[in-house]
This record gives C-alpha cells, sequence and structure tokens, in this order.
C-alpha cells in the first residue's frame, strides 16, 4: 500500500505533541478537524467535544462507524503544598513508577500554561533514606513548578489551583527504523494513522463501499468516549492500540485484533470477517484477549448501542507508560481497515 509516509510521521508527532488529557482536548480536536477540512471532509462536534467524520461512500444503504481517541492519561492539581509543591491525582491508568522526572506543563481555569517536573517527594539519594522506594503512589509523587515559589500564596498568586489539568511530557520519537517512541501513542497513533488512510484513499480517488463515520473521542481513558454514537451507525470498528506481552501473540510489527477484553467479547462474525481479511491480505496480525481493557466499543455496548462492535489497533509495547510501536504496525492497520471498508 502506498501512503504519504511523510504526512503519517507529520500528523503523528503534531498530535502526541498538542497536550490533551482527558477532559482538556480541545487544542487537539481542533487540530483533527483542520486536518479533516484539508481533506475536504465534512466534520462536526458534538454536546460533549467528539468529533465527527464524514466520508461518503458508494452504497448510503449501511454506515459502518470507526472511533479513536485523542483523550491522553493525565494528571490534576490535587492540592497545593505549603512549599508551593503541588499534589497530584492521577486522569486514568497511569503507572505512577514512570512519571518520576517526567516533565510536564500545568493549565490554569485563564489559559495560562507553567511548566514543572514530577518527582517522588523524597526526590534526593543523597537526603532520603527511603528514596528508592517512594513515588509508587500517586500520594507520594509531587510536581515542582519552574517558578520561583516558596509558599502556597504564591503559586495561586499564578492563578494555579485545584482541578487544574497536568500534561505529561510525551518525548515523541521516530527512529531511523521506523521505531516510534512516545506517551500517548493509545490513541493518537491510530486517529494519525486512519487520518493518513483517508489522504490515502483521496489521492487515489478511492471510495469506501459504505458510508464512513469517523468518531474521534475525548473521554476515551475514563471510559465514555463512545458512550453516545451519532443515529445511523449499523456497525463499529473501534481502533485503538494493541497489547503486547505476556502470553500475547502481538508485536510492534502487527495488527492486533482483539477477540476479548474485560469488557467482554467481541462480535463473533465481525471479527472473524477481520481475522479472515487480515489472512487474505497476507498482513502481519495477531488475534489476542486482552486481561485489562476497555475500549470506545466498549463503552458503546454498555451504553446499550444495538450494533455489532469488534476492536482493531497497531501493537503498542509497554502501554500506559513510554510506549512504543513501529510504523509496519500502523500500516499493517491501514491495510486490514481498507481491505474492510472498500
Amino acid at each position: 500500500m502506498d501512503y504519504d509516509k511523510n504526512y503519517f510521521q507529520q500528523i503523528a508527532t503534531d498530535l502526541l505533541t498538542t497536550p490533551s488529557p482527558t477532559g482538556y482536548t480541545k487544542r487537539a480536536i481542533e487540530k483533527v478537524t483542520a486536518y479533516a477540512d484539508e481533506l475536504g471532509l465534512e466534520s462536526y462536534l458534538t454536546k460533549k467535544g467528539n468529533l465527527v467524520v464524514q466520508v461518503p461512500g458508494k452504497d448510503p444503504s449501511q454506515t459502518i462507524g470507526l472511533s479513536a481517541h485523542v483523550d491522553t492519561l493525565g494528571l490534576m492539581v490535587r492540592s497545593i503544598n505549603g512549599d508551593g509543591t503541588l499534589n497530584v491525582v492521577t486522569l486514568g491508568g497511569n503507572q505512577p513508577m514512570t512519571l518520576q522526572g517526567e516533565y510536564c506543563q500545568i493549565f490554569n481555569r485563564a489559559g495560562f500554561a507553567y511548566t514543572g517536573v514530577i518527582l517522588s517527594k523524597s526526590p534526593s539519594g543523597h537526603v532520603y533514606d527511603d528514596n528508592a522506594k517512594n513515588g509508587t503512589k500517586f500520594e507520594e509523587l509531587m510536581v515542582v513548578l519552574d517558578e520561583v515559589v516558596k509558599t502556597k500564596a504564591d503559586v495561586e498568586a499564578l492563578g494555579i489551583d485545584s482541578g487544574d489539568f497536568i500534561a505529561i511530557d510525551p518525548k515523541t520519537t521516530f527512529t531511523e527504523k521506523g521505531f516510534i517512541k512516545s506517551r500517548h501513542l493509545d490513541d493518537k497513533i491510530s486517529v494519525a494513522t486512519i487520518l493518513t488512510l483517508f489522504k490515502h484513499m483521496k489521492d487515489e480517488s478511492i471510495q469506501p463501499k459504505h458510508d464512513l463515520t469517523f468518531v474521534i473521542t475525548t473521554y476515551e481513558e475514563v471510559g465514555h468516549g463512545a458512550s453516545h454514537l451519532p443515529a445511523g451507525i449499523d456497525k463499529l470498528i473501534a481502533v485503538d492500540m494493541g497489547c503486547i506481552g505476556k502470553d500475547l501473540s502481538c508485536t510492534e510489527f502487527d495488527v492486533s485484533i482483539c477477540a476479548k477484553d474485560s469488557s467482554g467479547p467481541y462480535d463473533y462474525e465481525l471479527t472473524s470477517e477481520l481475522v479472515a481479511l487480515a489472512k487474505k491480505e497476507k498482513l502481519g496480525y495477531a488475534v489476542d484477549i486482552y486481561p485489562f481493557y476497555g475500549s470506545d466499543a466498549s463503552a458503546a455496548m454498555r451504553a446499550g448501542h444495538d450494533i455489532p462492535a469488534a476492536l482493531i489497533g497497531p501493537g503498542v509495547f509497554a502501554s500506559h507508560g513510554v510506549e512504543r510501536t513501529h510504523v509496519e504496525a500502523c500500516e499493517n492497520t491501514m491495510k486490514l481497515l481498507k481491505a474492510y471498508l472498500v
């Protein structure tokens, strides 16, 4: 499949480096809207802030739904300490042990951004005898602001308060060997993959068989991203990161097809169709069960949508930490989606 590799890297980097912790996603959604506009696709915002992109197909008698999310893991200011450091609470399933030493941005309600670093409350090995043990729980972490603050009042004077959002530096890197290293590949890499597929189809004058509705959600990491779907969707394919590790088969080069996650099994016929297409197209793929996972499709099912749903996505290593995948996994995901949609 000949796709625009420069476009893929550019859009992936742009989205990955745009802060969007769950609940604070407006800037990321604005960027996806601009990319959809460039492709000549109609889109609109839902009341909760999801973006719906529509792609006309040859046969409008059926509408295929795709979903992916731009909200990421993040933190929120829980309270301000007397010395001007910040206590934090997690947004989504962060792994606290991976956060020590990470740079971050704090966004206050007036629209100002401040920088800081996330540290253990016993940050120095030369000072604290529990330095090696502390920092595995969120209550053991703090944010140290890159501002001259010595008291709680100093921090409050900056306009920082409880409930302010904290975005973690993603450290996005594309290597010469095709690896993509970054926080928040879950799930911005899938959004970039789908938009790159849409550009490929436009460049090659390829029209999907049926109408497509692509829903970019903003609360997936807290469980209700696609709990509301636009009317008229007949089937839903959630595109989200594939899991790697333990007894799973997926690698960083594969498109993962999830048979079951913690919300239960996905639709048998739709999943089987995707597996058959992956075999037919000779793709690198794996069928796996994700033990601790939920998706936009899970949220849609729990909300009562009467549609079959499936889950696929590029294999991502070390999920909910500093994650890694390979461009081949994204290519295999594109190829499987193209085979199904066209």
